[in-house]
């Protein structure tokens, strides 16, 4: 067992701060007072957000995906992986140190995905992107905080809002999909989706391939 070692931390615009640990050959990102965010062990959950979203998009002209929240990278990555060579990923995250980790000690586990030219990254709120984009993305995956219930900043529940989720919708292209990675299910948000107008399905998926924490993937269609 591994004793964490403290490498970095990085404040979050409006308050809280995120830290960076070494574990032995691995990497966990923690919120100052909290619990642990996400760990480079245990990303099986954001590799099937972007596998089962881009899959379903990679197939038209040029396509173009917004991703909120860069995490340690994975969920790039795997997007990266599932597009063809004319797609466009955007990222956006809102804490200027996480960009900063993954283009240094965190990049080498997702394989750096910052170096993919098809990767654009936006230093900010995803929030920001979806207030001012109309049907500019063929699919929009948020891996923000963890899930309908932000924990790391509180202006990301309005992602998760009705208003927010109208945002989405106006961003996307006809049938495009918003996908919602969350660390647990949540029912009455289903009910939000679908109040919505967004045709909805919930993918179970785990942690760290077929066994690990259960996570949920909301799947929900512009019509």
């Amino acid at each position: 067992m591994h004793r964490p070692e403290l490498l970095d931390t990085a404040p979050i615009p409006n308050g809280g701060e995120l830290r960076l640990f070494r574990e032995g050959p691995h990497f966990a990102i923690k919120i100052a007072g909290g619990g642990e965010l996400m760990h480079s062990r245990t990303h099986g959950s954001e590799d099937k957000l972007a596998e089962i979203t881009c899959t379903r998009v990679a197939s038209r002209p040029q396509p173009r995906v917004l991703i909120g929240g860069l995490g340690m990278g994975f969920t790039l990555a795997a997007a990266l992986k599932h597009l063809g060579p004319t797609a466009e990923v955007v990222v956006a995250e809102l804490v200027p140190g996480v960009v900063e980790w993954n283009r240094g000690p965190l990049g080498e586990h997702a394989g750096n995905p910052l170096q993919d030219s098809r990767a654009k990254v936006h230093v900010g709120d995803v929030a920001g992107v979806l207030k001012t984009e109309r049907e500019a993305f063929d699919a929009i995956l948020l891996d923000v905080d963890n899930g309908p219930q932000g924990l790391t900043h509180k202006s990301n529940d309005w992602l998760y809002s009705p208003a927010g989720l109208d945002a989405s919708m106006a961003a996307l292209r006809s049938g495009g999909v918003l996908a919602i990675w969350s660390a647990g299910p949540d029912p009455m948000f289903t009910i939000r989706l679908k109040k919505a107008k967004f045709l909805v399905e919930e993918v179970p998926v785990r942690a760290h391939g077929n066994k690990g924490a259960r996570h949920l993937i909301w799947l929900a269609k512009k019509r």
